[in-house]
């Protein structure tokens, strides 16, 4: 039998547009996935924490405020301080192409964009999971 895929769902910084968000909770737990969805205003702390807490497969980071040059490195560093480095991160919302080889660089390893395909981030978990 295989494992559930288990995902959280965050939205870091004081970005209050939460629909996308919620689209592809809903849109994974449809494919088979087992989604954590931690609401808005999230501390990279707090999403950290959650991580930690809750042993995700996947940490999605959902973002329309512009903020992600900011919270995305700093979620990935102290992802790393805590063990947690194992975790497939992915972002989405707006993020301009020039921010997305910096976001990979950090570790972000998929970047979604505004009208991407819930079947298109399932299949890129299912390939690139770490665990």
């Amino acid at each position: 039998m295989e494992k559930n895929i288990r995902c959280i769902v965050a939205k870091p910084g004081l970005d209050g547009h939460d629909r996308g968000a919620k689209v592809i909770s809903r849109g994974l737990r449809d494919a088979g996935l087992e989604v954590i969805y931690t609401g808005l205003h999230q501390t990279p702390d707090d999403i950290v924490q959650s991580v930690v807490q809750e042993d995700p497969d996947v940490l999605l980071l959902s973002i329309l405020s512009g903020a992600h040059p900011v919270l995305f490195p700093e979620i990935m560093k102290k992802l790393k301080e805590e063990g947690a480095d194992d975790v497939l991160v992915l972002g989405g919302g707006i993020i301009p192409d020039e921010d997305v080889v910096k976001m990979k660089e950090v570790g972000i390893s998929g970047i979604f964009g505004p009208g991407t395909k819930i079947q298109e981030i399932v299949d890129f978990i299912k390939t690139n999971l770490k665990r």
